[in-house]
């Protein structure tokens, strides 16, 4: 068996390949609250807290183009993690106060989880994840079970006020 990765790696940041540059920026700036960091004309870099960048999104090889088909293989859906439920319910809310459609939502055992698209078809996933002792766990006590159970979020967004 290979080396395991470092257990301190995360991932860094997103890299999104879309249509209209502007109409990208706009969303995850406006829609999602992103920082723009950096800006041209056919790329842009997007942060949240002043980090370099979170979201990069570029037009090189897409100008125009159309999202890849049913039954193709690419991105399912990119996941931004909020620090707490509250956090999680006022980024929902912002999120349905520019119209978008909430395409799921999920309560995961180890998360809370709301999905929705992007103006390229991207899919977006907003969540929490609950403190690990929280987590739902095995009769053996080992590993993790987590489950897809519907999340209310109505009462999700009642939360952020």
């Amino acid at each position: 068996m290979a080396e395991p990765i470092d257990p301190g790696a995360h991932v860094g940041h997103v890299h999104l390949r879309v249509s209209d540059l502007d109409r990208s920026v706009a969303f995850y700036r406006d829609v999602l609250g992103f920082e723009v960091q950096q800006a041209g004309r056919s790329a842009a870099f997007l942060s949240a807290g002043g980090y370099h960048h979170h979201v990069a999104l570029n037009t090189w090889e897409s100008l125009g183009g159309s999202p890849p088909p049913p039954g193709s293989t690419g991105l399912f859906h990119v996941a931004f993690r909020y620090p707490s439920r509250a956090s999680l319910a006022r980024a929902v809310k912002r999120v349905l106060e520019h119209g978008v459609t909430i395409t799921g939502a999920s309560d995961h055992g180890v998360s809370e989880a709301v999905y929705f698209r992007d103006p390229d078809d991207n899919g977006v996933e907003l969540y929490y994840d609950r403190a690990e002792q929280e987590w739902p766990r095995p009769s053996d006590g080992t590993g993790v079970a987590m489950f897809s159970e519907p999340l209310d979020v109505e009462a999700l967004v009642a939360e952020a006020g």
